[in-house]
Formats: C-alpha cells, structure tokens, sequence
C-alpha cells in the first residue's frame, strides 16, 4: 500500500486520536488537529512527534483552519490523500427544550466543520485526481432511541450522512472518493467508565474498541473502489437490539 498523508480533525482524544495513531503506526503521514492547543500538544508528543507528524490546531468551522491544514500537509508531506472528518459533539435535551444557540452549536461543530474543512482539500484533491474523505457519523441517524432524546446532533449528523452520498456523486468522475463511518457505543473518554453499561444497545451485547473504528477507516482509506457508503461500525446496533 502506497505511503498516503492524512489529516485527522479531533485527534487530541478518543476515536479521532486512535485513528491517527493507526495511520502512523502503519507509516503514513498524518496532520492532526484539536481545538485546544494543550490537548493537541500532548498527543503530538505522546505520539513521538516524528518526521511523518505534524499538528494545527484550529476551530474546524472556520474555513481558514482547514486551509491551514492542507498548507501544512503539501508543504511537509506533499500531498493530501485522506482527510478524517472525526470533530464532533453529541449530547442529549429533550426536542422542546432546545433553542437555537443549542442547536447552532451541533450545526456549527459537526455540520459546518465537516462542510468547510472538505471544501479547503477538495481542491487539492482534484489536482490530484486522487482522494478520498471519510466522515464520522452515528448509526442513530436511522435508528432512534425512545428515552435518550439528542434530535440536535442527530439532525447535524443525519446531514453529515447525506453530504457524503451527495459529495460522492458530484465527485465521482474526478476520482475522489466520500464515505461515512458510524460508530456503535465505542469505549473512549467521553463515556467515563459508563460505557459497558450500553452494551445491550449492540446485537453483539458489547461495546466497541477504539481500533474497531480506526481499522475499518483505514480500510476505506486504502481502497479504491468505495464511495457513496455509510458503513457501521456498530456491534449491530443500527440492525437491532437486545432485549435484557
């Protein structure tokens, strides 16, 4: 599998930090990205801060942030071959509690960040000919919790779901390539030591592993031939669950 440089945004934690560290340790180049510059910092240096590293961090919301990051990729690495559309925010309110700042603020990080940051490597992109981006949704985009109310980042994720079908096809002829990934209940930071506790939510009555998304976005990544898909990567949570 060629070398391939890859820009991962979230990836100063959870699922966003595994999938970097996944394409490094494989010997990409990777560019990672976090909001906060302290967090950003210390997994740069945790992942040894090597030649085929480097960090930007940024509000991916801001076209400019997304700008800066393939400036970094092309001048160190050369090319911008993956971009992981990992930030995001997720919470629970019930529907008729939410007001507008509350949902601008899913709009704004997961919507308009995954907007805007593809719109600054598509470009480079299609100079390429070669490319592919791999977004992060959520099974629940299609399968809906009675008892867990989360209409607003749902809603920002369900149209993450439909940018990547309809990217697809306005890009398909130039070769690049758009594909969500949509994670089950995966053991990270954000759950604390609660996350065992959905595992009835999965069909497999488990949660999953950090490196059981960032291997299936690593296998997207190296194909050639998948576009258009939302992939789970669930335990079977988007199929059905147990009833305990």
């Amino acid at each position: 599998m060629k070398k391939q440089t890859i820009i991962v945004t979230g990836a100063a934690s959870g699922i966003g930090k595994g999938i970097a560290k996944y394409f490094l340790d494989r010997g990409d180049n990777v560019v990672i990205n976090s909001l906060t510059e302290s967090a950003l910092l210390n997994a740069y240096n945790e992942f040894g801060a090597g030649e085929n590293l480097a960090m930007f961090a940024g509000d991916v919301s801001k076209k400019s942030t997304g700008e800066k990051l393939v400036k970094i990729a092309i001048e160190k690495f050369g090319s911008v071959d993956v971009l992981v559309n990992n930030a995001g925010i997720f919470d629970s309110k019930p529907f008729l509690e939410v007001d507008e700042a509350y949902l601008d603020k899913f709009l704004t990080t997961n919507l308009k960040g995954t907007y805007f940051t593809t719109q600054s490597v598509v470009p480079q992109m299609l100079k390429q000919q070669d490319g592919v981006v791999i977004n992060i949704g959520t099974p629940l985009v299609n399968h809906g919790l009675g008892g867990w109310p989360a209409s607003a980042p749902v809603s920002s994720k369900g149209a993450i779901h439909a940018l990547t079908i309809q990217l697809a096809a306005e890009f398909g002829k130039q070769n690049i390539r758009f594909n969500t990934v949509a994670p089950g209940v995966i053991r990270t930071p954000m759950h604390g030591d609660k996350a065992d506790a959905n595992a009835g939510l999965h069909l497999l009555n488990r949660v999953g592993e950090i490196d059981d998304v960032a291997e299936m976005v690593y296998t997207v990544a190296k194909s050639n031939f998948i576009t258009g898909s939302i992939i789970n990567v669930d335990g079977g949570k988007a199929a059905g669950h147990n009833l305990n």
